[in-house]
């Protein structure tokens, strides 16, 4: 079977493996979607938040076809379409565990969830990824068509945020430096898009929220200087849900926001224990996620699909797809 394989430091490679066997309790997988995720880049350069070691397969975002079950799996027969969790106890599927990124691979029984028959293979690969935005709305009081969000950040997690903010009903505003990215933004359903850059991006805000500023603030870009806006956009006692990752770098922010507009406050990490309920949520809401793929390549095309993820900046989400069968 064809893989794609991190063999080194920047060393990226599709190459040819044989079909792993599968133990009682696990899965052989078709794979169908799988998204590259900027984690992956990361484990590529040789960097990740848990040991690994090379050569390994990677792919955590993914959805798949059931080939063949071991014999203590009843709950799945071949032919179904599932989608899986990417952290499994201390390991971390497609990272110090092989992944996705092949035309078929291995998974235990509990990491997996059945795919709604609403829901397309794209979409499927792209519930990772989703979880994450969907979670960050749920831990932002459970927003509703009440609130007036405002997402600091395009990237995918930040589309993902806009996807499940308008999917719940809330005005949508977005500050999203790159066109392209803002484009996407207004398709997935967000009112307007706003220069963070501008000289009055504050002033916008507060004139497309009456003065009074966004009841829900989530901060996906990860840069310190939009993590310190937020407090300055933000609503009185507006709540504050801070998603981008930057563990380190500082910038000024006028804290006592804090208290003088009673805000709160917290960070989140990842999308534990929603995925039943993220998937309900696609399958019953009619989001439409595909505008976030800007890129498709076949698998045995994984290495210039690698590639215009590190070298085009316009790229959003990338796949790779394969239709192999046994």
């Amino acid at each position: 079977m064809k893989a794609l394989q991190f063999v080194g430091d920047d060393r990226a490679a599709v190459g040819e493996l044989d079909v792993p066997e599968i133990a009682e309790d696990e899965v052989l997988l078709a794979s169908r979607r799988v998204g590259i995720c900027h984690s992956d880049i990361e484990l590529l350069a040789g960097r990740y938040i848990i040991p690994f070691s090379f050569p390994v397969i990677p792919g955590h975002e993914w959805s798949a076809e059931v080939v063949r079950t071991g014999r203590a799996v009843k709950s799945l027969g071949g032919g179904a379409r599932v989608v899986g969790e990417c952290v499994i106890g201390a390991d971390h599927f497609g990272f110090s565990i092989s992944g996705a990124a092949a035309e078929f691979f291995v998974a235990k029984q509990s990491w997996l969830h059945e795919l709604p028959d609403t829901l397309s293979w794209t979409q499927g690969a792209l519930v990772e990824p989703f979880s994450c935005g969907y979670y960050a709305t749920i831990r932002a009081d459970d927003l509703d068509a009440s609130d007036t969000v405002l997402v600091l950040g395009a990237g995918p997690i930040g589309l993902g945020i806009v996807a499940a903010a308008v999917g719940k009903g809330a005005r949508v505003l977005v500050a999203e430096p790159s066109e392209a990215r803002a484009r996407v933004a207004l398709a997935l359903g967000a009112e307007a898009t706003l220069d963070p850059a501008a000289p009055g991006f504050l002033d916008e805000v507060a004139a497309r929220t009456g003065g009074a500023g966004a009841s829900v603030v989530f901060e996906a870009s990860g840069r310190p200087e939009a993590m310190a806006v937020a407090l300055e956009a933000a609503a009185f006692r507006a709540r504050l849900v801070y998603v981008g990752i930057d563990v380190g770098s500082s910038a000024p922010a006028k804290l006592g926001l804090l208290q003088s507009k009673e805000l709160q406050a917290r960070g989140i990490i990842g999308s534990p224990g929603v995925w039943p309920r993220t998937l309900r949520f696609l399958a019953r809401s009619g989001v439409d996620l595909s505008p976030l793929v800007t890129a498709t390549y076949p698998l045995a095309e994984a290495e210039d699909a690698v590639t215009a993820v590190l070298t085009d900046k316009s790229q959003i989400k990338v796949h790779l797809t394969s239709s192999a069968t046994l």
